[in-house]
Order: structure tokens, then C-alpha cells, then sequence
């Protein structure tokens, strides 16, 4: 059981450096890496229906989060993006979270702007920091 766990965190430590940012670790990757070792040892025991399932689950997560991650969440591209935050193809996180902060101090409601305009960039911002940004 004991090895069963430290797999599961090195699962999820990998997950998260692969990803990049630990902000974007989700309960539901941490429930798909320890569906995915479940699964394993299920088959290693002779139980392959629940074993597929089991793997099945964990790999419908690693889809469902490919597609519906980063920019995809927003529907917003991310040329769309760049091109609301004016913000350049090579551009670091610091440098499209500076572009956010002078717009969005422009933009926002509470001087008068508009709350649509306001999602959108921030919309932007997390679209393109999802993406693979120079830190």
C-alpha cells in the first residue's frame, strides 16, 4: 500500500512539473493518476473489467483536461488573445501580466468600464499563461 502511495505522488509531482504550474494541478488529475495505479494493480490481480474501468476513467480525465484546458476553457484562441492583450508571440508571463494589469486598470467596472470587456482580458490572461509561456 505504502508503495502504492509514493507512486501516486510521483505521479502527481510529474503531472505538475510537466504542466508547469502547480496552481494547475486539479483534484480531478490527482483522482485520474490514482484511478490509473488502481487500475494496475486491479490487472495485476487478474480483475480486468474493473481495472479498465478503473483506466479508462484516468484516461478520459487526461482528454477531457487536454481539450477543455487553457485557452480551450475560455473559447478564447490564443492569436485572439495576444492580439486583445497586444502582446507579442515570445512574450513572458511577466510581460502579458503587465499587459493585463495596464488594461485592466483601464477596463474595469468599478472606473467605469465594462464587465464583458473586463472578463475578456482576463480571459486572455489565463488563456496565454495556460500556454507555454517563458517563465
Amino acid at each position: 500500500m505504502m508503495g502504492l502511495l509514493l507512486l501516486a505522488a510521483a505521479g502527481i509531482a510529474y503531472w505538475a512539473w510537466k504542466t508547469r504550474d502547480w496552481k494547475t494541478l486539479r483534484f480531478g488529475d490527482v483522482a485520474a493518476v490514482v484511478a490509473a495505479l488502481i487500475g494496475m494493480r486491479l490487472f495485476s490481480r487478474g480483475e480486468a473489467l474493473p481495472a479498465l474501468v478503473a483506466i479508462g476513467g484516468a484516461g478520459w480525465w487526461l482528454w477531457f483536461r487536454k481539450r477543455g484546458g487553457g485557452a480551450a476553457e475560455s473559447g478564447m484562441s490564443t492569436d485572439r488573445a495576444r492580439a486583445l492583450l497586444d502582446v507579442g508571440r515570445g512574450a513572458s508571463a511577466e510581460e502579458i501580466r503587465a499587459a493585463h494589469r495596464r488594461l485592466i486598470q483601464r477596463v474595469h467596472p468599478d472606473v467605469g468600464g465594462s464587465a464583458h470587456l473586463a472578463t475578456e482580458i482576463n480571459q486572455a490572461r489565463d488563456a496565454l499563461l495556460a500556454t507555454d509561456v517563458k517563465r
